[in-house]
């Protein structure tokens, strides 16, 4: 795949009007190594009691694995998480900010591993999730 100058900007612009999107999945970083992004935790997004719900957890990890993925793709090759595994941890609370940081464990020919960390505003690990990608095509 051919590297934009900046990739976090170009891909945000994909993913304009999808899932991520909606959620308000704000992308800072992106290389082949690691992807970083935002998140505002929304009252839509939480459970009972003003909490990020754990499935909103998981779908802002997966989108920053699937991004480390596709940012490592061949021309011509596509991905699908075919594997995630979450460990909650902490909580972050409606009106507050969590980061997300996924670093590449694993990058092969026909699958790549990545392992997100979810910080609260006040750099509290909310949870690790690990997935794999397989590269499709």
């Amino acid at each position: 795949m051919t590297t934009p100058a900046n990739p976090a900007a170009a891909i945000q612009q994909r993913l304009q009007g999808l899932f991520p999107d909606l959620m308000g999945l704000e992308l800072t970083e992106v290389t082949p190594d690691k992807v970083v992004a935002t998140m505002t935790v929304r009252p839509d997004l939480c459970t009972v009691g003003g909490i990020l719900h754990g499935g909103a957890v998981m779908a802002f990890a997966d989108t920053l694995g699937a991004v480390g993925t596709v940012v490592n793709l061949p021309e011509g090759k596509g991905t699908t998480t075919i594997e995630s595994s979450t460990k909650f941890i902490g909580a972050a609370k409606a009106g507050t900010t969590v980061t997300g940081e996924s670093v590449a464990l694993h990058r092969g020919r026909t699958t790549m591993v990545w392992q997100t960390s979810i910080r609260s505003a006040e750099g509290r690990l909310c949870a690790v999730v690990t997935q794999t990608q397989l590269v499709l095509g």
